[in-house]
């Protein structure tokens, strides 16, 4: 069992030593994502599975707080409704989940941030192309190239990697950098 903690252990930390290249890219979204909170719109997460959960996390760390006391800021993760979720899946298809969503929360000024490893999945490119034709800042999490999502997003943070779980703990890696970078920004 060692060795495959060992082996894990390595897989992660050569995705993470390759993640210098995108430094560029994590401080331009945290940038995105205070203009849009000083300018009273708010931060829209969703995903699928694992993507969903970091979604909630990211979005908690903001409402909450990362590190700092401070005023709780305007965050929301779309895969928390569970009667949405359910009845949009139903009444129009799991495709038009986020996007559905989007259609009744969306502001001129919110960030929306879509969570793909793939970033191919169908529910999450219809909520950015829809934020995207409204004239919002889209951001995608990505992996695996960067799928569909490279042709949409304002900027798609794509890790450099094909393995599920180390895009994933990556994407947690950049939000909470990004939470860290807006808590330096944002005073009470």
């Amino acid at each position: 069992m060692q060795e495959i903690i060992k082996n894990e252990l390595k897989l992660h930390n050569e995705v993470s030593s390759n993640m210098n290249g995108l430094l560029s890219s994590i401080e331009s979204i945290a940038k995105l994502a205070i203009q849009s909170i000083k300018a009273n719109g708010k931060i829209i997460l969703f995903g699928n599975g694992g993507s969903a959960a970091d979604a909630q996390h990211i979005a908690a760390e903001l409402v909450g707080r990362y590190k700092k006391d401070r005023v709780g800021l305007p965050a929301i993760s779309l895969t928390t409704d569970t009667s949405a979720l359910t009845a949009i899946s139903n009444d129009f298809g799991y495709d038009q989940v986020f996007k559905r969503q989007l259609e009744s929360l969306l502001n001129t000024n919110d960030l929306i941030i879509g969570l793909s490893t793939s970033g191919n999945s169908s529910n999450v490119i219809n909520a950015l192309i829809h934020a995207k034709n409204l004239g919002n800042r889209v951001v995608g999490f990505s992996g695996n190239n960067g799928g569909k999502m490279n042709n949409i997003c304002d900027i798609n943070l794509v890790i450099p990697s094909m393995d599920t779980p180390r895009i994933q703990e990556m994407h947690m890696f950049v939000g909470h950098t990004i939470c860290h970078l807006i808590d330096l920004e944002i005073s009470d």
